[in-house]
């Protein structure tokens, strides 16, 4: 009952009088209504979205207090010494590796910011799978990397924390969390198909709940202790979790509990005992034991089980494996028995069993700076680590699951401490290799490599999901985490039971994914299971694998890699017994994964470079390691048939593996333990033996013959040649390549640098991630090696980041030195590492471009020769491989055959035997005498040399060669039968002498050999048929015929014909060559100068061959092909010619095209608009009569523009606010970085004009008002053209065709738009040409003597005449179109100003600012000023002629009503003074006129063409109107007093006798004018002084009229420029004034003396000047509505703006991201998931988000309407890149922020510190100004409204 009143009360005294209670000594009662009050309160039956129970919690903890005060409080107590800070995914993070011990270490951005970090070696990344901060831990980072707050050891000098505190937290949390606990038990349901939902209903609603804890944990160190103590007490947990024996909903729930836990495979302890006899049998009958301890059913297919029974447990080596692996865990308890001891480990369960709710994971992770907490969890969560990954693998969320199972034990295992305790106390390394084994038991499949029938290899299947969707990596990852940590890393080489599991482990994934060669149909389907592949053997098997080799590096340790290397052989043998390998391969398949041959090869390589043991004690007998290397060199020989194309009908994805096989994250733990692996080999076995399977698995030992014609059983014709240069490639490599033989780590980091950089110049980047990790990983520098950086600046130079014109933006590149090029490049090193063959084509371009560059060779070089670094003692074996005779003849016989031409040579397969040559001179063997015991059989096996080395077998002569040759062949015919018996002799001697050859019975005959040397007890040899010319490759055509060639040549006579044939000269090296031979220069070159080296090299090793050179030299002869060979020779000549002519051929289509191109683009960029040209070369005399002649682009006839058949030039039409965005400051705005910074647009040029048409339409008349301003500032619409011009049908036809292409386009026909069919620019209109003659000429030009005042009438008679309607014609229509185009170009909003929307004023208005608008751009295109003269990038663009004659056509259809017209205004005098005030409102003051504006509608609206003294004219009577409004203007600003001083001083002067032309005079009229009847002047007076503090003298009031006028007249220049032709001059800025009023006819062109014209000398009135200054202020003064304030705003208007900028950016993009990254959208108060920045206005905007959109349009796009008139430029904060959107396109520009090393960091992947690029920052404005986007950038795709 007493519960029931309590719960009436008030929460917040009910909380202070328990607390109160409870704090008494006797405490009984008030335990007592405490639990009576939690039981009503948390009663888990009430749904849990009632958040009632909640918030009596909160009250209670708090007692009494306010929950926030409350946090406060305990927040003060905080001791808590580590940061703890959680995140989930996508969280932005920092890694520091200067700081870091673990390389997972990570800090928040505060404490990063916080610490001093300056040059280290961090960057930032984006969390994936969540994470959490270890500033402060000094277990896992460094603490000189500590922030601020961490560094201090807060713990020291916090108080203590009051008792009565936290006294409430430790009652009320308990029951808390078991009321969490119930709910979750509650809510669980086994997971079928319906369910998933349902469990994320139950989470949904325990949200708050949840949420709740986590604030707990955020109240910092004290709170953590009290939660830490409820959580793992045992005692309060046996109280509560079963509830009381009355509560039978308690019990109910319990019950829940238990089935779960049953249900998931997992057994308490007490059911466990009853069990365990039951366990026992299943384990024996099923075989599958590990199966049964892990809980669940054998995973075999059906028919595998059955198989089982009826066959003996021999067979069965699949299954049985499976038995012995289980059986051997330690302890099986470990695995399946889980018994709950307290809240935190039910809790974890549920967690698991929810799939890792995302809050309560934050939750479980907020704990962790709590010590005692931490070691808890760890061990619960290793308690549980089986049943995590159970759950894992039968989740449908594995992807989202995974990353929050490694957000949690990366926490728990970078720490050593704690992976050793929880190893050593929890069994984790037995855990974890036992669940990967039972993990990839589920999804093992036979493996059919070798013997597919009876193979007993089981593999795993990588088209599985576990597999494709590396649901296993998890798992991996903590696996290789813990092995990270030496203390572990020994306990598992220590353990040998658990090292034999793994290698079974491993021996899964030995032989995966083979492919079966294709020999008839193209493969249906194209497998893509080879990424699954190399993903697993990478991640499940190397990465362990350097994980442990990193703990092998010293003697100390070489017990556990002989262990390692033991287990690695046993698991072998066992292999190749299961796969039934004797001792040939399967013919036709490979497969590239390896894994256990890899092993053994690294342990191997680190025993004997880093532990100093013997290769021998490591190494098994011969024959095991006959087959250990017959898969490797299956490999190699097999990347060599795919790149000659011998697998295409499997598909593209073979290729896909040849490539991954060798790219770079790879080949580190594949081919090049491979490659080593067969070295290794290759030293211990028989050279002979070794060299003939090399070219057997090559296919190429038929080719291997002295005979012109062969027949090949195993290879087509065109694939000889290239599986040729693979074998003799291969064998180079596997000679002279030293990584794992005794090269150190910075030689190999050098050499790896060096081949990627001769590739083609990198950015750093891309170097750091072609070059392999191991040996020298790049992070954490390895203590003694040279680090990556200064390896870098060694070998490299940088280049700095270039922008091309072309728009593409060069990145920063590092290329390699000269010296490098020199002395380091090495072809064999580039040709193992490149994963295009193009690239090592790339590295021999470059490199013979350094040769010309440096003058040192001009010719194609062949690849250079490089001397090796010395081999390890231990491999010294190697080099017999150069010194076997089985080499020497395939030399001798390539030799021989290249001399003869016989088909399929190369200058590859020269070069390569030249090099093996070479290797084989470098590399003697130190003659061991004991080794040679005289053998006779030996010896007459072959005789082709007397002994094994290379120096003595090069000089050795061969006679006669016997060889097997088809019939048809040359050489049968040649014979005649001996003449005489001598001779008959002479030939039988001949026959017995003859070499005979057979490669594959040699290899036959040495493997029999050794395997009886290994197996003594065989008494007697067993060899093959001695006469080996008998063994004939199945399968061949049986007419082979023996026949005897002769020779008489050796390798040496040889090699000197063929420096004569390469050289082309008969004796290209006189007998004393070799004593005048400069060896200096023999380093580069061609094959000439190879073979010289070789020569020397020889001559300089052996006096005999120096001898034998010279004999050979003087005694010369060129070559004598066999007669009967002529017809091929023939053909071979032939072939030459042929091919010399088609080169000529090509060259002279070249150079003709080229010549071609080179005309165009002289005309092309000579294009200006086509008319004004004409005009410029005919200068103003003579009177040009002629049309103007047009070129079509499309059908490329000439003629002029007609009105039935007009031209039309290209032209792109773009809105434009660019005009609209200039600011009056020069300086461009800053970014706002805080949130104190903000940018206020009212300033800018778009918002002025808006103002004020706003506030005369208060005032002034509709029409009146329309008339006195442009707009167009925002939203104007800008023309541009490429120069080209067309017919207006053949546009149409054009635009007919593109609409019928299919192909996509990057613009939308539909819209109009096309690229021009010339230069394919983008353009969307044609804007027609008027015909007739180009600019006016002639009469239109002459120099007029004229009055003023007859000029003034003529144009008000012009006026007056009504516009012509033209007759309706082809060229009206096509104006009206462009008139309608230029329409559509813009929004509505940008056109209608008027306050009845579609009048014709507003047509008028628009028209006549088209105008505007386009004269404005040119101007700020030409720098703001017309000083730089005529020629202009901008001017090619321009079209304003054209574009004037259709605006003039199409504004003519409205006369102004002669009653308004301002002409009058400006030249007559008014008689009635008594205007008509009838209408409503007054018209527009002059005063308050837009000048400009007048101008443009006066050119447009008389009749064209129009006498230029007419414009003049007009020029004229508009430049006074200026003035007079910049004296006005300029009388505001003085003070009152000095505007009374001016008002008498130029009184004076009315009278003077030109007062009409003193701005002193007029200043005083003006002044005394504006201040009768209602004064302008009477404003607030402070105001104005503030404008003015200085003085105004003659010279600053002549200076201000002067920039005041300015703006108009460079446009009236501009526009008499297009009209006319005129040129405009250059001129300083200090001169542009005066240049322009002569250039208007302002003055007279008599050169003054620049410092007499001033801006009033220029005035030329029509009449009376001080009665028509008097009547314009009147219409001012005599206002009666407007307030004063309100006219001196239109009176003080300034013209002046300057260049449009986009905003300033900070230098580092840092300040940038950490202030927008997190900032929340100010439209929908959410942090977007893609924010972006408007680089023109600095909005922030939510890119893609669907939160903002309206109307389906995303906000993006909106703000570029709104803001750029559909073009935006933003910067993607996530990202680092500007997008441009134009229109309904949009492209990604680029970055202009660049890392240290120059290049761009998308998406910021890399996550290095960004610094602005000022020189890509500048491009992109000019870009935006000159409106070239659509020009500059090429990617431009659709982005339907969803940016």
């Amino acid at each position: 009952m007493m519960a029931a009143s309590l719960l009436r009360r008030d929460k917040k005294s009910t909380a202070a009088h328990l607390k109160a209670d409870l704090n008494r000594t006797d405490n009984s009662s008030g335990i007592r209504q405490l639990q009576e009050l939690l039981d009503a309160v948390l009663n888990p039956e009430k749904s849990a979205a009632d958040t009632e129970a909640l918030d009596w919690c909160k009250c209670l903890i708090a007692g009494g207090e306010g929950f926030e005060e409350f946090c406060k409080t305990v927040r003060s107590y905080d001791n808590a010494t580590l940061c703890g800070l959680v995140w989930t995914a996508n969280f932005v993070a920092y890694r520091c590796r200067t700081c870091g011990i673990s390389p997972c270490m990570s800090l928040c951005a505060e404490c990063f910011n916080n610490g001093d970090h300056t040059g280290h070696d961090f960057n930032m990344f984006r969390s994936q799978a969540g994470g959490a901060c270890d500033c402060g831990d000094g277990n896992v980072m460094r603490e000189s990397g500590f922030c601020r707050r961490h560094r201090l050891r807060t713990g020291e000098n916090i108080p203590s924390i009051p008792r009565d505190l936290l006294l409430m937290s430790e009652m009320v949390l308990p029951r808390f969390i078991l009321c969490i606990i119930q709910y979750l038990r509650d809510g669980y349901i086994e997971p079928d198909t319906s369910t998933e939902r349902d469990l994320q209903k139950v989470l949904q609603q325990l949200e708050p709940q949840i949420s709740f804890l986590e604030e707990l944990t955020k109240m910092g160190g004290a709170m953590r202790t009290v939660l830490t103590k409820i959580l793992t007490n045992q005692q309060t947990f046996k109280e509560l979790s079963m509830g009381q024996e009355e509560n039978l909903y308690a019990k109910k729930n319990y019950d829940k509990y238990l089935s779960a836990l049953k249900n998931s495979g997992l057994v308490s302890v007490e059911e466990k005992a009853q069990g365990a006899t039951a366990d026992v049998n299943v384990g024996a009958e099923g075989g599958a034991g590990a199966m049964v301890l892990l809980g669940t059913t054998s995973p075999g297919s059906p028919d595998e089980s059955s198989k089982e029974e009826d066959q003996d447990a021999g067979q069965s080596v699949g299954q049985r494996k499976r038995v012995k692996l289980s059986s051997s865990t330690k302890d099986p308890s470990i695995i399946e028995s889980l018994k709950h001891k307290c809240f935190l480990e039910e809790l974890l369960f549920w967690t698991i069993k929810y799939e890792f709710p995302q809050k309560m994971v934050t939750f479980l992770l907020n704990m962790l700076p709590d010590q005692d907490y931490k070691i808890t969890f760890t061990k619960t969560f290793v308690q549980h680590y089986v049943f995590i990954m159970k759950t894992l693998m039968k989740s449908h969320e594995s992807d989202t699951m995974s990353n929050r199972i490694v957000h949690i034990s990366v926490q728990l295992f970078s720490n050593e401490e704690l992976a050793r305790h929880v190893t050593e106390e929890c069994q984790l390394l037995d855990i974890m290799v036992t669940v990967l084994l039972y993990m990839m038991e589920s999804c093992l499949i036979k493996s059919e490599l070798q013997d597919e029938e009876n193979s007993r290899h089981v593999v795993v299947n990588c088209s599985e999901a576990l597999l494709k969707n590396n649901t296993y990596w998890p798992l991996v990852s903590d696996f290789i985490n813990i092995l990270s940590h030496q203390s572990v890393a020994k306990k598992f080489l220590e353990d040998h039971s658990l090292l034999m599991l793994w290698m079974s482990f491993v021996s899964f994934f030995q032989g995966m994914n083979l492919n079966k060669r294709e020999l008839n149909e193209h493969v249906e389907f194209e497998s893509q299971t080879y990424y699954a592949a190399f993903a697993a053997e990478l991640e499940a098997c190397a990465q362990p694998m350097w994980g442990l080799l990193t703990h092998c590096k010293v003697k100390e340790t070489q017990e556990y890699t002989k262990t390692v290397v033991r287990y690695c052989l046993e698991t072998l043998q066992i292999w190749f017994d299961a796969i039934g390998f004797i001792d040939e391969p399967a013919p036709n398949q490979v497969t590239f994964h390896l894994p256990l041959h890899r092993y053994y090869a690294m342990f191997l390589s680190k025993a004997i470079k880093c532990q100093g043991l013997d290769l021998d004690s490591l190494l098994p007998d011969q024959e095991m390691l006959m087959k250990i290397m017959v898969h490797p060199l299956q490999i190699q020989a097999c990347l060599s048939e795919i790149h000659s194309n011998m697998w295409v009908r499997n598909g593209l994805q073979i290729k896909g593996q040849a490539m991954t096989y060798v790219q770079s994250h790879f080949c580190n733990s594949m081919i090049d333990p491979d490659i080593y692996l067969l070295q290794v080999c290759a030293s211990r076995l028989d050279p002979d033996y070794f060299i003939s399977s090399v070219f057997e698995r090559f296919k190429v030992v038929d080719l291997l013959t002295m005979a012109s014609q062969h027949q090949n059983a195993v290879l087509d014709s065109e694939q000889e040649r290239p599986m040729l240069e693979g074998a003799l490639t291969f064998l180079v490599i596997l000679t002279s390549l030293r990584i794992h033989l005794g090269m150190t780590d910075d030689e190999i980091l050098r050499a790896e640098m060096v081949s990627q950089l001769c590739m083609n110049d990198r950015t750093h980047s891309a170097l750091l991630d072609l070059i392999p990790e191991n040996p020298n990983p790049k992070s954490g520098i390895v203590p003694g090696s040279c680090s990556f950086e200064e390896m870098l600046s060694a070998v490299a130079d940088f280049k700095a980041p270039v922008f091309e014109p072309g728009g593409s933006m060069q990145q920063g590149m590092y290329t390699p030195k000269a010296e490098v090029w020199e002395k380091e490049f090495d072809p064999i090193m580039v040709v193992l590492r490149t994963v295009y063959r193009r690239d090592v084509q790339s590295a021999m371009d470059r490199y013979s471009a350094f040769l010309k560059q440096s003058g040192i060779h001009t010719g194609n070089p062949w690849p250079p020769y490089k001397e090796r670094t010395p081999l390890h003692p231990c491999y010294k074996g190697l080099i017999k491989l150069l010194h076997c005779k089985t080499l020497h003849i395939v030399i001798f016989t390539l030799l021989y055959k290249i001399w003869m031409d016989h088909q399929n040579m190369s200058e590859h397969v020269l070069c390569m035997v030249l090099y093996l040559i070479e290797l084989g001179l470098d590399n003697q063997v130190q003659e061991n005498k004991e080794d040679e015991e005289p053998c006779i059989e030996e010896h007459c096996h072959d005789s082709w040399f007397p002994g094994t080395n290379l120096l003595s077998n090069l000089h050795h002569v061969i006679n006669f060669v016997r060889v097997r040759v088809p019939e048809t062949a040359p050489e049968v015919k040649r014979e005649a039968p001996p003449s005489t018996s001598t001779e008959a002799s002479s030939y039988g001697q001949n026959l017995r002498e003859a070499q005979v050859f057979s490669l594959v019975a040699e290899r036959r005959r040495k493997f029999q050999e050794i395997i009886n040397r290994s197996n003594t007890e065989a008494t007697q040899v067993v060899r093959p048929k001695s006469s080996s010319t008998r063994w004939v490759p199945p399968g061949t055509p049986p007419q082979l015929v023996t026949e005897i060639l002769e020779i008489r040549e050796s390798m040496l006579s040889l090699l000197i014909k063929l420096h004569q044939k390469l050289s082309s000269k008969q004796n290209s090296l006189s007998a004393s060559w070799l004593e005048d031979m400069d060896t200096s220069r023999h380093a580069h070159g061609d094959g000439i100068t190879a073979i010289e080296r070789i020569l020397t090299k020889a001559a300089t090793r052996s006096c005999q061959i120096k001898r034998s050179i010279q004999d050979i030299c003087g005694k010369v002869c060129p070559p004598v092909p066999p007669k009967k060979n002529s017809p091929t020779d023939k053909k071979a000549m032939d072939k030459e010619e042929r091919r010399q002519r088609a080169r000529e051929r090509q060259q002279k289509l070249l150079a003709e095209f080229a010549s071609r191109q080179k005309s165009f683009m002289e005309t092309a960029m000579d294009v200006e608009s086509p008319d004004t040209e004409a005009a410029m070369d005919l200068g103003a005399s003579e009177v040009m009569e002629s049309e103007v002649l047009y070129d079509c682009v499309i059908c490329g006839q000439s003629g002029p523009s007609t009105e039935d058949r007009p031209t039309g030039l290209v032209v792109l039409l773009q809105a434009s606010s660019v005009l609209g965005h200039r600011c009056k400051n020069k300086e461009a705005k800053n970014l706002p970085t805080t949130d104190e910074e903000h940018i206020y647009p009212a300033d800018t040029c778009g918002v002025a004009h808006d103002v004020r048409l706003t506030l005369m339409q208060r005032f002034f008349k509709d029409s009146s008002c329309l008339q006195s301003v442009s707009i167009g500032w925002d939203g104007g619409v800008y023309v541009q053209t490429c120069g080209h011009t067309l017919h207006i049908d053949c546009h149409k036809s054009y635009m007919e065709s593109l609409r019928n292409d299919q192909v996509l386009q990057g613009f939308s026909v539909d819209k109009g738009e096309f690229t021009c069919p010339l230069c394919r620019q983008f353009a969307n209109s044609v804007l027609p040409c008027r015909p007739g003659r180009g600019t006016e000429a002639g009469a239109w030009h002459t120099p007029t003597n004229k009055k003023t005042c007859v000029l003034v009438k003529e144009v008000e008679d012009l006026q007056e005449k009504l516009g012509l309607f033209p007759t309706e014609s082809n060229l009206s229509k096509e104006m009206e179109l462009v008139i309608k185009d230029i329409k559509n170009t813009t929004q509505k909003k940008y056109m209608d100003y008027g306050k009845n929307p579609g009048s014709p004023d507003n047509d008028f208005l628009f028209m006549y600012s088209v105008a505007r608008t386009n004269l404005e751009l040119e101007l700020v295109h030409r720098g703001g000023n017309l000083c730089s003269g005529g020629a202009s990038a901008a001017a090619k663009r321009s079209c304003l002629n054209q574009l004037f004659h259709v605006l003039a056509m199409h504004m003519r259809l409205y006369s102004i009503d002669s009653a308004y017209n301002p002409w009058t205004k400006l030249t007559q005098i008014a008689q009635n003074k008594e205007a008509d005030f009838d209408e409503e409102r007054p018209e527009v003051p002059m005063l308050f006129r837009d000048v400009p504006s007048l101008l443009i509608i006066f050119v447009l609206t008389m009749p064209q063409p129009l006498r230029k003294e007419h414009f003049t004219c007009v020029v004229k009577m508009l430049y006074n109107l200026q003035l007079t409004q910049a004296l006005a203007a300029l009388s505001a600003r003085f003070s009152p007093e000095e505007r009374q001083a001016w008002s008498t001083s130029g009184a004076l002067k009315k009278n003077a006798v030109n007062a009409e032309k003193s701005f002193e005079a007029l200043l005083s009229h003006v002044i005394s004018e504006l201040s009768k009847d209602k004064s302008v002047y009477k404003v607030n007076v402070e105001e104005t002084l503030m404008l003015s503090s200085s003085v105004w003298s003659p010279q600053s009031i002549e200076f201000s009229l002067q920039q005041f006028c300015l703006p108009f007249l460079r446009l009236s220049c501009l526009l008499q420029h297009h009209l006319y032709g005129d040129n405009l001059t250059g001129c300083l800025e200090e001169e542009e004034f005066s240049s322009l009023a002569v250039c208007l006819g302002l003055i007279p062109s008599a050169p003054q003396p620049s410092n007499t014209v001033n801006s009033a000398s220029c005035l030329e009135w029509a009449v009376n000047a001080f009665d028509l200054v008097t009547q314009w202020c009147a219409e001012v003064t005599g206002l009666s509505q407007m307030q004063a304030e309100q006219s001196l705003t239109l009176l003080v208007q300034d013209p002046q703006w300057a260049a449009p900028r986009l905003l300033q950016l900070p230098d580092n993009y840092n300040i940038i991201f950490q202030y927008y990254h997190r900032k929340a959208c100010t439209a929908c108060k959410k942090v977007p998931k893609d924010p972006a920045l408007c680089l023109v206005c600095g909005a922030f905007v939510c890119l893609k988000g669907p939160c903002c959109k309206q109307q389906g349009i995303c906000e993006c796009v909106l703000h570029s309407q709104h803001c750029g008139a559909a073009t935006g430029i933003f910067l993607l904060i996530n990202a680092s890149v500007i997008i441009i959107i134009r229109g309904h396109r949009f492209c990604l520009w680029g970055s202009v922020y660049l890392d240290a090393h120059g290049e761009e960091d998308r998406d910021l992947r890399r996550g290095k510190p960004l610094f602005l690029c000022e020189e890509r920052y500048r491009v992109l404005e000019q870009q935006w100004v000159s409106h070239t986007f659509d020009h500059i950038n090429k990617r431009w795709g659709p982005h339907y409204n969803g940016l």
